[in-house]
């Protein structure tokens, strides 16, 4: 099968994630299991989204389980934060440490908000995977890489300890507001990502890079980094990432089938698809903006 093409749903669908607060039960179990897997300390939109198909959601993680814990999967995770992020280091992202001296922050506050990046600088990708996975097998094609499922053992996630706020629209200032509006419409999104809400914890902050990276977001140097990574992943899926679950496309789109239209949630499967390499790009720019002095 020819690889996926980048592809943005059109129109795009409603989304319903599930709050972590408001499942109980299996999903409980199936989320926690999922956070420890990944090494992460949040569902990911996508997800959350995922599971509000309780069918899909259950076989697309009975298979995924063992391949997200084994060596070759946060290896190929690891190598598409690397990538993403040399590539973006081209871009020159405006240094921001001055700016944010200037409005009164001090290093404490700094350290927090790096922190805050780090855990989604490691922690997009392999979501990003686990979409671009979904998307594969309901539309034909195979988890087929010939690569081994070792298990991983020890700890692939950055150590840090930092209290994870997320600035809900309802919480937020009308100027914090005006700013997810923008990035609703810059991004061509329905919704702001929880990366976004967890930068707006410092609301000065994140008016500051949004102003930085709306810059770029959605240009053509944007656009072709998002494709780049998208490529990577989908190599990843034909040819290195093994599949220890026995995933199959015939049996996720069977269980698919039983939650309702299958076509409204391949089209929430590709919307994420779409969107993740864009998140992970401007995290990555993020980033390295507060790496410079």
């Amino acid at each position: 099968m020819q690889a996926l093409a980048r592809l943005k749903p059109d129109p795009i669908p409603a989304v319903h994630p599930v709050a972590e607060y408001a499942v109980e039960g299996q999903r409980a179990d199936w989320y926690a299991e999922m956070k420890l897997a990944l090494q992460v300390p949040w569902m990911g939109v996508v997800t959350m989204a995922f599971a509000h198909y309780p069918a899909f959601f259950e076989e697309l993680w009975r298979g995924l389980r063992p391949l997200v814990a084994s060596e070759a999967f946060v290896a190929e995770f690891g190598s598409l934060q690397a990538r993403v992020e040399g590539e973006v280091a081209a871009l020159a992202p405006p240094a921001i440490l001055s700016r944010l001296s200037e409005a009164g922050y001090g290093a404490r506050e700094v350290s927090q908000i790096r922190a805050v990046n780090a855990v989604f600088s490691h922690g997009n990708h392999p979501y990003a995977l686990i979409a671009a996975i979904a998307r594969t097998l309901l539309e034909g094609g195979a988890v087929s890489g010939q690569g081994s499922a070792q298990p991983f053992t020890g700890r692939h996630a950055p150590d840090v300890d930092v209290p994870f706020v997320l600035m809900e629209a309802h919480h937020a200032d009308q100027p914090t507001r005006a700013v997810y509006e923008d990035v609703k419409s810059v991004l061509g999104l329905p919704f702001v990502n929880t990366d976004y809400r967890a930068f707006a914890r410092w609301p000065s902050y994140w008016a500051l890079a949004w102003q930085d990276l709306r810059q770029i977001a959605g240009g053509a140097v944007h656009e072709n980094l998002c494709r780049a990574y998208h490529n990577q992943m989908m190599d990843a899926i034909a040819a290195r990432l093994p599949n220890p679950g026995n995933l199959t496309g015939e049996a996720l789109r069977a269980a698919a089938a039983k939650d309702g239209d299958l076509d409204e949630i391949l089209a929430v499967v590709r919307l994420f698809q779409w969107l993740l390499p864009g998140l992970a790009v401007n995290v990555a720019f993020l980033k390295l903006q507060l790496e410079k002095s």
